[in-house]
């Protein structure tokens, strides 16, 4: 069976056929297809989009995901913003109030001697980032 007579009847609702092409888009890593599946709330197909979206390291795909409210994707944006260093994507997540991406801001601050960043934090009422800026100021 070709592709568009499994994307025809994925479009009405044949389960097989959605596992079909959700198998094939991962197996290509058709992001595209994957993000089309996922939209109209196929659950696998927004498991394997977010997957390939770490293994791809594509920021972007995973910040649409977490701004829709997926939970996996949040999380998976927090490990792999503080793995890439990327301060602002933790900065709007923590501001959005995710203490995950607050604690991984608040390690890649220290690691950076940021103490603008964890003044910020510690004006905002985190009381980690003002722990560690009383430590480090101290020293």
């Amino acid at each position: 069976m070709d592709e568009s007579e499994l994307r025809r009847r994925a479009d009405n609702g044949d389960i097989a056929a959605i596992d079909e092409l959700i198998e094939l888009a991962t197996e290509r890593g058709d992001l595209g297809e994957l993000r089309r599946l996922s939209d109209r709330g196929d659950i696998i197909a927004t498991e394997r989009l977010i997957e390939l979206a770490v293994e791809s390291q594509d920021m972007n795909e995973l910040r649409r995901l977490a701004d829709r409210g997926d939970s996996d994707a949040v999380d998976e944006l927090i490990q792999l913003a503080g793995e890439l260093g990327d301060m602002p994507v933790l900065r709007i997540l923590a501001d959005r109030g995710s203490s995950d991406a607050a604690d991984q801001l608040i390690e890649l601050a220290t690691e950076l001697d940021d103490m603008d960043e964890l003044r910020r934090l510690s004006d905002k009422g985190n009381v980690t980032a003002a722990e560690v800026l009383a430590e480090l100021t101290a020293e």
